[in-house]
């Protein structure tokens, strides 16, 4: 049991590292082309691994499940949130975009009140409140340096929060893969509809860079920016896969802590891709963030204790 928790710890902190580089590919290639092409090329490359996961994992009958409109409406807000995401990395230090995205698991404690009407603890509270406290000090609102796009990652982040409540709800009927392959569907969809919506309207040129990244209208890309943007369907595939079979290898109260250790490569590629140093409130904030993330998840583990132990108990 001991080696199966070490495997999953292993399979997840692989998994995280490698979802990173996705962000760097992402921002590097954002000052060129549209966000929407290169989930496009993301999606188009990322297709075919999938459903050969799906495949080796449940069957492709698996994809028309009973739940398709569900799934489908889940994979709406994934494609918000990965898309306010990608957007806010042109305008943002790498460090500073993750960073502001770890808010997850304190949205997840403010949303699974009223979408799955658990209760939450005043320490729940507690986290979440340390936790804006650290969102503040990073986004530093009314200062000269503020920038807005860090309100993207923030939206992005409570998007993402609602998708994995959502998930909660079906988890035991649809697996991870399908879940995935539909998320695929929606973003190359979603793409293709959103640049062939800015291009009817004309629109072509923003003066902000995350507005840039969206209106931009589509080019065809060089072979190694292309090979960039391929690059991402391989890695969000594979990411995926060692995240899924790091949840299924350990519990997710052993395993999900090490999520946060994506906290860790994001400012490594942001200085040794885009010559991006931390600031000191950033260094602040990110802890505040992530000590408050932390104390959430283990919060949610000492619950999950507590009920299976009441669960267990005879009287």
């Amino acid at each position: 049991m001991q080696n199966r928790i070490l495997l999953g710890i292993f399979c997840l902190c692989v998994g995280v590292a490698v979802f990173s580089l996705q962000d760097a590919l992402i921002k590097d290639i954002s000052g060129a082309y549209p966000v929407t092409e290169a989930i496009a090329i993301r999606a188009i490359v990322a297709m075919p691994i999938l459903l050969a996961v799906v495949h080796l994992d449940t069957g492709v009958g698996a994809i028309f499940a009973e739940s398709i409109g569900f799934l489908t409406v889940r994979a709406l807000i994934m494609f918000g949130a990965y898309g306010t995401y990608y957007l806010a990395l042109p305008a943002l230090p790498l460090a500073d975009a993750v960073a502001l995205f770890f808010t997850t698991p304190l949205f997840i404690l403010l949303l699974a009140g009223p979408y799955l009407g658990e209760r939450v603890s005043w320490k729940s509270l507690v986290s979440v409140a340390a936790g804006m406290i650290g969102v503040v000090i990073m986004l530093r609102p009314g200062a000269s340096v503020f920038e807005w796009a860090g309100l993207l990652s923030l939206f992005s982040a409570a998007l993402y929060a609602l998708s994995q409540l959502m998930a909660r709800k079906v988890s035991v009927t649809v697996t991870a893969p399908v879940m995935t392959f539909y998320q695929n569907g929606v973003y190359l969809a979603g793409a293709l509809l959103i640049a062939g919506l800015f291009m009817a309207l004309g629109i072509e040129h923003a003066a902000h860079p995350s507005l840039e990244f969206l209106v931009r209208p589509w080019t065809w890309p060089t072979t190694i920016d292309f090979l960039k943007m391929a690059a991402c369907g391989v890695i969000a595939s594979a990411g995926m896969l060692l995240l899924s079979q790091a949840y299924r290898l350990a519990p997710a109260n052993s395993v999900a802590t090490f999520e946060y250790t994506g906290i860790i490569w994001s400012p490594l590629w942001g200085l040794l891709f885009f010559a991006e140093v931390p600031q000191s409130t950033t260094v602040i904030g990110a802890a505040l963030i992530v000590g408050a993330g932390l104390f959430a998840l283990n919060a949610g583990r000492r619950k999950e204790r507590g009920a299976a132990f009441a669960a267990s108990d005879p009287a």
